[in-house]
């Protein structure tokens, strides 16, 4: 059985195709043919492809033939099935298309704001040890030829120098294995849930994780009423796959107000489930009978919301690793000046 899993943007591809096809009246298993003569053999979705095919060709519908080939995940294979059962497979396969580019998208940046601390953690670290094996020394030497010895006053400021850069070169060292470790945990599913949990948990990433968690609720919500399953029926299998423990509860919330009869709008907006003027939104498009079209627009707000959070985590840690690298090599530059500055001043 095939372990390797395709990428977001090789379903999304995929998707995408199927959405053309289907559009155009071709059966899924003539389909699935077609594309495979477009494939090179070897690829990782062509030969789920071929696996699928085979199946298929022995009675299998797609989203079993799908899921017996362990490369896409469970939640694809889920929203196929559900289309296949109400007849929407061209909604979905495009829903589909869009929502993995969109994953895409976000993935990348995502790696953008673990890659970026780590490589600046890295220079700043190199630079500290430059200075504490290659500068300091040097004035060390120049104040004892200079002075035939260095004085207590002097001395005491060549440590300072070394104290301030052996404690940032330690604690910059120390943040870059710890952003190492996190990138290679983050490759194990084990390591992304430790790893979300405690993000859930910080200031400074918490409403970036629920907004993550929203919109992945949303995006799956859409799919599944795209699909043709109740109210109930997509909300409790789009809870599924929040991953965010904080949205999570809201939503358990929402079902059981929902469980007592209200809709998913009236549900969502009693328990804060989004900003008030979200909440409104969802409400008249309830009302007007617009809820799919008014599910699909919060779900691109909630994707735009969430990249400008992601770009703004960026933009604040960029003046904090590059001030702190300028204040620690600007204390420590001092530190050694001071010295040769009272010399100066002895001479004149």
């Amino acid at each position: 059985m095939n372990k390797k899993k395709i990428s977001a943007l090789g379903i999304s591809a995929f998707c995408e195709s199927m959405t053309m096809m289907l559009r155009a009246g071709i059966q899924t298993d003539e389909a699935i043919s077609l594309l495979l003569e477009d494939r090179e053999a070897g690829g990782v979705l062509a030969e789920a492809l071929q696996k699928a095919h085979e199946k298929m060709e022995s009675g299998e519908s797609l989203s079993a033939a799908l899921a017996q080939t362990d490369a896409f995940p469970e939640y694809f294979v889920q929203m196929i099935r559900l289309g296949e059962q109400n007849g929407q497979q061209e909604e979905v396969f495009r829903h589909l298309s869009i929502y993995y580019t969109e994953q895409h998208t976000i993935s990348q940046k995502l790696k953008g704001l673990v890659r970026y601390p780590t490589v600046m953690l890295i220079i700043i670290v190199a630079v500290l040890a430059v200075m504490l094996t290659q500068v300091l020394p040097v004035f060390s030497d120049v104040y004892t030829s200079m002075a035939g010895g260095i004085a207590n006053s002097s001395y005491r400021y060549i440590r300072l120098a070394y104290i301030l850069c052996d404690v940032a070169l330690g604690v910059m060292l120390a943040l870059a294995v710890l952003s190492i470790v996190c990138q290679l945990l983050w490759k194990t599913a084990g390591g992304r849930r430790w790893e979300k949990r405690i993000l859930e948990k910080l200031f400074v990433t918490a409403g970036m994780m629920q907004c993550m968690g929203l919109y992945r609720f949303f995006v799956s919500l859409q799919i599944l009423l795209s699909a043709g399953a109740s109210q109930d029926e997509a909300v409790e299998e789009s809870v599924q796959v929040v991953d965010c423990a904080a949205v999570e509860a809201r939503l358990r919330d929402c079902l059981s107000r929902m469980e007592e009869g209200e809709g998913i709008a009236q549900a969502a907006y009693q328990v804060r489930l989004l900003e008030p003027v979200y909440g409104r939104m969802l409400l008249a498009g309830s009302r007007s009978g617009n809820l799919d079209g008014v599910v699909e627009r919060l779900s691109s707000l909630l994707q735009e919301n969430l990249i400008q959070r992601v770009e703004q985590l960026v933009s604040v840690l960029d003046p904090v690793l590059s001030g702190t690298m300028m204040v620690t090599v600007g204390f420590s530059l001092l530190s050694v000046m001071l010295p040769l500055i009272g010399m100066m001043n002895s001479i004149g």
